[in-house]
């Protein structure tokens, strides 16, 4: 074990301590879950025996969220590249995790859909409601539906509300499959194998600790520049990006 190794692991188990205990929206809270989230992306893009050390150093609940975290992160970077400009995206301040919550459960309830799998649906697409914009392809609103889609799953409802977008996730995931064939279902959302595996990380961790839960409504938006990773804060584009790494 390198001489980096213990202070990383430390400070990956205090953050995750602070996520646990503290206030959601917290400035503390939101700091820990970033530290959290961004060591797993810069692990994700280094060795394997810096990884592996990391992990050893923690206890055994932070080093299976951590390397959960780790391996979505390859799989989503696998999925893009450094990009030459920043997006032309609204970030938002998300409803609250209480907010969301009842949400995922009311959907699981009327669909059979787990509500974790349609929370880590929701943290991929937009981190959990943060990204107000059109993808390339023309998804819109939090869950990231093409109108075309969303008219089949909508029940009539808009595409830009909470409720109504993960409530038309989880008819489309049940439709698909959901909840047997969780992996089925999620390729018909996206048809990537990265995107299956990173989706059913983030939705395990959330079956495992409720805690995962908290980590993941804080992360932030990280996004691939070609000058580096950008975090997109909230007010963005009015609040100007910030450079967290190259």
């Amino acid at each position: 074990m390198d001489d980096a190794t213990v202070p990383v692991a430390e400070r990956l188990t205090q953050a995750m301590a602070t996520v646990a205990a503290g206030d959601p929206g917290a400035e503390d809270v939101r700091e820990a879950a970033l530290f959290e989230q961004t060591t797993a992306r810069h692990l994700a893009r280094g060795s394997k025996a810096r990884t592996d050390a990391v992990l050893g150093a923690l206890g055994r609940a932070d080093r299976a969220q951590l390397a959960a975290d780790i391996a979505a992160a390859r799989e989503l970077l696998a999925m893009t590249d450094p990009q030459p400009k920043l997006p032309d995206w609204r970030i938002l301040t998300p409803p609250s995790p209480e907010e969301l919550r009842p949400l995922y459960r009311k959907a699981q309830q009327e669909t059979g859909t787990p509500w974790q799998y349609l929370a880590a649906v929701h943290l991929v697409e937009t981190r959990m409601g943060r990204i107000r914009g059109t993808s390339t392809a023309g998804a819109q609103g939090p869950m990231q539906f093409l109108p075309s889609t969303f008219a089949q799953y909508g029940a009539g409802g808009d595409i830009n509300d909470p409720g109504d977008a993960i409530m038309a996730a989880g008819r489309m995931l049940a439709a698909n499959g959901a909840p047997g064939d969780m992996a089925g279902a999620l390729w018909s959302y996206n048809h990537s194998g990265h995107y299956v595996a990173a989706v059913s990380a983030y939705a395990e961790q959330m079956k495992r600790s409720p805690a995962a839960y908290d980590l993941y409504w804080h992360w932030q938006v990280l996004y691939r520049h070609q000058d580096g990773t950008m975090m997109l804060p909230e007010g963005y584009p009015e609040q100007k990006a910030v450079r967290i790494s190259d």
